[in-house]
């Protein structure tokens, strides 16, 4: 299905400290953040007896925590949850974040958004030292780091495990003594803090991102900073920042894509960002045309831009099911071409006779996009000019985005006219890295200290690649799981 043809969710975490329901809050947050992450959900509760409490399973957030006693099951004041999204080992159970283990200083539980770039050398290194894991997720690296650290407090020891490991990554963690959040040196991943309303002194909240805090009505405090840790106790919120200070470069993915449009990203509405992508699409690259359509549902704020900057009508010209699950079974080609109609109807009354702008986000293989054109043409369209708010994504992402190896990315392998005859469109045209920039308030892109993370578009890893330079055995694990 065309599920293949976009860049994949990264992951969402949650966390929650001092609320009576702390579990079910988290429940809440990751349904928020379920865009981040299709795949598994797990929370770990923290009672006030000091005992955790773990449920995990597959599937959606509401498959796994709208049972009363699954929530009954989850005691305490404090909680963090995972919705998972896999981007380093295969689907199955003992990935499913939070992780959990015991340690000298009591029980520990962590969750992870992003991708460990140094995770397969590390893994070896511990290996070696006897570690035994449990998983084949990057994220159970922290989990042996912390435990053979030398450091007495679990605020050292986190510390120290942060200054091993490479990547980008956003952490909530939770021990008997605090919920703890943290952000890579140059705050790829997002995190953000809330406070709880009616708990003076506690009641905090760490989130992916803000539409998170809203749905449990917590109240927006800050980002966490690029490097920065938070300890979130009985006695308030203390930060803690080893690394230093370092130039931010977040995902500029996750203002084109990514991001719910209700968040706030580092302080940017993401919906009005969007728009402001369109109407700069429409100045670099606008064509006569009766109507401007969007890919729904993430081409449509920049369609909304696109339709305003150009003065001409914005019509919801495809109309997305929402109801389509994501493993649905093509037993014959016939069925698998007409795959892409499960998600995308045309709305022909709109589209007959008329010259039409699509709008999308991205082209990833482009396979999706040349099964929508065809759409739009057999609807009865004259013309089909395509336009994409992002520009061409042509190298793969390593940090915590989930893309393809760049010999299957279309536009690493043809130049622009190439892909508009592959994709069958009169025209294509994709927004340029500047002006990507100007629509993030920007003056352009300073090739010296890019403001984000745009690797994707350029290949400047800003992050080593020490795994993929290594041509070492990168295999986490020989054990092949029954039944995923």
């Amino acid at each position: 299905m065309d599920d293949d043809d976009k860049p994949h969710e990264e992951c969402g975490v949650f966390g929650v400290w001092r609320s009576t329901d702390a579990a079910a809050l988290t429940a809440l947050g990751l349904h928020a953040l379920q865009h981040r992450g299709q795949e598994a959900a797990g929370i770990v509760s923290l009672d006030d007896g000091g005992l955790f409490h773990s449920h995990k399973g597959l599937g959606l957030v509401g498959d796994n925590f709208s049972d009363a006693k699954v929530m009954a099951g989850l005691p305490g004041r404090a909680s963090i949850g995972h919705n998972r999204y896999a981007t380093t080992g295969e689907t199955a159970l003992r990935n499913v974040q939070p992780l959990y283990a015991d340690f000298e200083f009591g029980g520990f539980a962590v969750a992870h958004n992003g991708n460990l770039t140094n995770a397969y050398a590390l893994k070896r290194a511990l290996v070696r030292r006897g570690c035994l894991f449990q998983s084949t997720t990057d994220s159970e690296v922290f989990v042996h780091l912390i435990a053979i650290s030398l450091y007495s407090t679990v605020v050292d020891r986190l510390i120290d495990a942060l200054k091993q490991v490479q990547g980008a990554y956003s952490l909530v963690a939770l021990h008997n003594g605090a919920l703890l959040g943290a952000r890579d040196p140059l705050g790829v991943r997002p995190l953000v803090l809330g406070r709880l309303p009616g708990h003076a002194g506690g009641g905090h909240v760490l989130a992916s991102e803000t539409c998170a805090l809203d749905i449990v009505g917590a109240e927006f405090v800050r980002d966490i900073e690029p490097g920065e840790i938070v300890v979130i106790d009985d006695a308030g919120v203390r930060s803690v920042k080893p690394f230093g200070r370092h130039e931010s470069r977040f995902c500029i993915f996750e203002y084109i894509y990514f991001s719910r449009p209700d968040s706030v990203s580092e302080g940017t509405p993401v919906y009005d960002t969007r728009k402001r992508i369109g109407a700069e699409l429409a100045r670099e690259s606008h064509v006569s045309a009766d109507v401007v359509v969007p890919v729904p549902d993430s081409g449509v704020p920049a369609a909304m831009g696109y339709a305003a900057e150009a003065k001409i009508p914005f019509e919801l010209g495809i109309i997305r099911n929402h109801y389509v699950g994501r493993t649905f079974i093509e037993p014959t080609d016939q069925i698998r071409h007409l795959g892409v109609k499960l998600k995308h109807s045309a709305n022909k009354p709109i589209l007959a006779g008329k010259r039409v702008i699509l709008v999308d986000d991205s082209i990833v293989r482009g396979t999706t996009s040349r099964k929508i054109v065809e759409m739009v043409r057999q609807a009865g369209a004259t013309e089909v000019h395509m336009r994409i708010s992002s520009p061409p994504t042509t190298h793969s992402c390593y940090y915590g985005i989930d893309t393809p190896e760049r010999s299957q990315l279309m536009a690493a392998r043809h130049d622009l006219e190439e892909m508009a005859r592959i994709i069958g469109v009169d025209s294509l045209a994709f927004i340029s890295l500047d002006g990507l920039y100007r629509a993030l308030g920007k003056p352009g892109r300073d090739a010296k200290k890019p403001a984000y993370c745009d690797a994707c578009f350029t290949g400047e890893y800003a992050i080593p690649l020490t795994d993929w330079q290594d041509n070492s055995e990168k295999q986490l694990s020989l054990l092949q799981p029954v039944g995923t």
